[in-house]
């Protein structure tokens, strides 16, 4: 038997794998609501971002249709009666990069506190801006908000890090990244965004360095909060099946 390669798979690809085998044996038929995300996270004995990340790849894999506020139902096989299969990879898991920017940028946000001048600040100032305009105009803001922080990292003149920040931004444009930030509402919190730039933006203009970790760390974790939103997950009280989709 020939050698194949040893795919290694992110933990939300093995469950929506492992769901997706399940679908297309019929344990659940196209209509069907699937378990709610808590009780799937206590069955497969994962967390329930796991569950929630495997639930936006099937619905990419066009497996499933997930409802806000009503969970994810199984959709009719394509006209040829084969179901799809989940991609192979469609991004790192997206609570692993936040996780890992909470790491991160807290700390560059406190050592680009004392690298501060005039001309730095005009550049992140500058991308403040960019995001009202955005936001007045009903525009996407994730080239600003980008810049916003990339332009941190520069300003530490440590060219490594400032590589690393641009990599953990550029993976939040990959498939499923922007799957579960449309399906949980993240686009819509803009100004929730902007106001926590002002924050950390103030901090460093007065060269805080306490302050501008704080401001930081309090950003990402709002921008956690709101992937894990509460009304995402299909409630108790949802129906076990539907027809058709949304």
């Amino acid at each position: 038997m020939p050698i194949q390669t040893v795919a290694s798979q992110r933990l939300y690809q093995q469950v929506a794998g492992q769901l997706g085998e399940l679908i297309r044996q019929g344990e659940f038929l196209p209509g069907d609501r699937l378990p709610p995300e808590r009780d799937l996270a206590r069955q497969l004995g994962v967390s329930r971002p796991t569950v929630r990340e495997a639930m936006i790849a099937l619905e990419i894999a066009g497996l499933v249709d997930v409802r806000t506020g009503s969970g994810a139902y199984v959709r009719k096989a394509h006209s040829s009666g084969v179901m799809p299969f989940a991609p192979p990879d469609i991004g790192p898991s997206p609570f692993e990069l936040v996780a890992a920017r909470r790491l991160i940028e807290p700390e560059v946000a406190f050592t680009a506190a004392g690298c501060m001048h005039a001309g730095v600040l005009a550049g992140i100032a500058e991308t403040l801006d960019l995001m009202r305009a955005g936001i007045d105009a009903g525009q996407g803001v994730q080239a600003a908000d980008r810049l916003f922080h990339t332009r941190i990292a520069a300003a530490t003149g440590n060219t490594v890090l400032s590589a690393i920040v641009e990599q953990l931004w550029d993976s939040t444009f990959e498939p499923i990244f922007e799957g579960l930030s449309r399906r949980t509402g993240l686009p819509e919190n803009q100004r929730a965004a902007l106001a926590g730039h002002i924050r950390i933006f103030e901090a460093l203009e007065r060269g805080d360095a306490v302050g501008g970790r704080d401001a930081m760390r309090a950003h990402l974790a709002e921008v956690e909060t709101i992937l894990m939103a509460e009304d995402w997950p299909a409630p108790a009280s949802a129906p076990q099946s539907a027809t058709g989709t949304d």
